[in-house]
């Protein structure tokens, strides 16, 4: 009978540690993200627009994303250090992907805020795990805006 209760406990251990794995997974997508969001607006904020068309899923085979980027990085150009005001996330909590839209607040130095939107998608599942795909980037926005339904 002790026997039973080891074992028992032994699963449900193993049960717990499985579960909770899956959903560190799920929960670090909110990081990643906001990483993947940040190395694009340092790109952008620094001119650089191979690495901003690089880190836009596709980018590089769409004149309107190309155009885009050249637009972004010539007008959104600033020296110094990007800063992060606020991110709100595409998507909440999900365990499987998703496509929804950023909002993100930035600044460089001592800069007024730059508000833009970022389409992206969380692809894959908790078990294969999930990862970010940025998909298109809009161009500047008012900074009590919401993101518009199409950029």
């Amino acid at each position: 009978m002790r026997r039973l209760y080891f074992v028992l406990i032994g699963l449900g251990l193993v049960l717990f540690l499985a579960v909770s794995a899956l959903l560190a997974r799920v929960f670090s997508v909110d990081g990643a993200e906001r990483s993947a969001i940040t190395a694009m607006l340092r790109a952008e904020a620094g001119g650089d627009r191979a690495a901003m068309a690089a880190a836009i899923q596709d980018c590089q085979a769409s004149a309107a994303c190309r155009a885009r980027v050249a637009a972004d990085t010539s007008t959104l150009r600033r020296p110094g250090t990007v800063s992060i005001i606020q991110l709100q996330p595409s998507s909440g909590f999900s365990l499987t992907s998703t496509l929804g839209t950023a909002r993100v607040a930035w600044e460089v130095g001592s800069s007024l805020p730059i508000v833009q939107c970022v389409r992206v998608r969380r692809a894959g599942d908790a078990l294969s795990g999930l990862h970010i795909e940025l998909l298109e980037i809009s161009g500047r926005i008012p900074s009590d805006a919401a993101c518009p339904a199409r950029f």
